[in-house]
């Protein structure tokens, strides 16, 4: 059996790179809850979370494999992001151990894509709202 990967195995890149990534046919999956995607997020993204809000507060989306597996095939190649890095590194952990073969991490999350200005669709002000869970 193949050794477990763990975040060091996980490639990942800049919020630049992940753009030209994407504008080659890359997936943009968005990793972050669906309250955090609903404000914002990067163009054309799939939303499938990585933690849930509950009562008892944020828990691993128990379905997060099994929702990937309906919505991606293993040899599809995926940016995943959530809002500044850590949900989405994990994801990728996750994806790797599952058998996924492309997957990037995109350094810093939304919050970076936004501080970069590639988040074209609202005036930045509103963005820094959105992306309120910041280092």
């Amino acid at each position: 059996m193949a050794a477990m990967k763990r975040p060091e195995d996980v490639a990942s890149v800049d919020v630049y790179t992940a753009k030209g990534l994407l504008s080659i046919g890359h997936r943009y999956l968005d990793v972050r809850t669906i309250e955090e995607f609903n404000k914002s997020h990067v163009e054309n993204a799939m939303n499938i979370p990585y933690m849930l809000i509950t009562e008892e507060g944020r828990v691993k989306n128990p379905e997060f494999l099994t929702q990937i597996s309906s919505t991606f095939k293993k040899e599809d190649h995926l940016v995943v992001g959530c809002n500044s890095g850590g949900r989405a590194l994990k994801a990728c952990v996750d994806l790797l151990n599952e058998g996924f073969q492309h997957v990037t991490n995109m350094e810093g999350g939304y919050s970076s894509w936004v501080d970069s200005g590639l988040a074209s669709d609202k005036p930045s002000g509103e963005l820094k709202v959105a992306c309120k869970f910041r280092p």
